[in-house]
């Protein structure tokens, strides 16, 4: 590489050039020099993430621990992607939510089960503030009234560390198309699992359903019929309706927002 530098300062300039527009947002399909970056990383992390996830500390993790053992060129690959403004190119219609603020509790949330293919499956420990977590306990206890069954969180506060984690390992299943993966998983500070403000729950029923594979699995359960109708009620709203523009609609999604418009008229 330093001697292409040296003999070709042309083709190093162009390079500058690309990495300048990449950093404004105009990056997409990786390349197949980055597909292999991006499988180098992603076999690094394969070594420790899933520990970290197995003990319930990987929503916690900071970029330091992330990038330990990366080399350089790996550093500046996901320092890119983090640089990505996808309102610009996405077409992302959310807003910059920004970080929380150092030090903020958090509830650990640990030992919740579910049944599938017969087997009981113990989810990841998760995290939430208090109010947050007190808010769904209280959402979940009056849906398990009504219907006899509730919901689980299988995914709730993330670092933006853990949040650019979880986008790069699903880029691969999106085709190494960045806009396209995206329109699922948001880029760090971008995305409501890191704003405890407007915190962000993935829910999965207790049979193992969340809508990952076909989103309609998710949507035509009795569950999600039921936190339409009563979701507000307890400050939860719908976070990407259809109608939402710029990202796949996701009926497992929602957050807390007791101070939004709909929330307020369903009080």
């Amino acid at each position: 590489m330093k001697r292409a530098i040296f003999f070709f300062p042309a083709f190093f300039f162009l390079v500058l050039s690309f990495s300048a527009q990449a950093a404004e947002g105009d990056w997409n399909l990786l390349s197949e020099g980055e597909k292999e970056l991006l499988s180098g990383v992603l076999q690094k992390w394969e070594i420790w993430v899933p520990a970290r996830q197995k003990d319930g500390t990987a929503p916690l993790m900071t970029y330091e621990e992330l990038y330990q053992g990366l080399n350089e060129d790996e550093v500046r690959f996901l320092d890119r992607v983090r640089a990505i403004d996808p309102r610009k190119s996405f077409d992302f219609q959310g807003e910059y939510l920004g970080a929380p603020e150092p030090g903020i509790p958090f509830v650990k949330i640990e030992g919740q089960t579910m049944q599938k293919n017969g087997e009981t499956v113990i989810l990841d420990p998760q995290y939430l503030t208090a109010d947050v977590y007190e808010a769904y306990l209280r959402m979940n206890e009056a849906m398990r009234k009504d219907l006899g069954v509730g919901l689980l969180i299988e995914s709730g506060y993330r670092s933006h560390a853990y949040q650019l984690y979880t986008f790069l390992f699903y880029t691969p299943k999106h085709g190494y198309a960045l806009a396209e993966t995206g329109q699922w998983v948001a880029i760090p500070g971008y995305s409501e699992h890191g704003a405890p403000r407007r915190q962000a729950l993935d829910f999965i029923n207790e049979k193992g359903i969340n809508g990952e594979d076909r989103v309609e699995d998710f949507e035509e359960l009795p569950e999600y019929a039921w936190l339409v109708k009563n979701a507000a009620r307890f400050g939860f709203e719908l976070s990407y309706p259809r109608s939402q523009k710029g990202i796949t609609f996701e009926p497992w999604h929602w957050r807390y927002n007791p101070s939004s418009e709909t929330v307020q008229k369903a009080a």
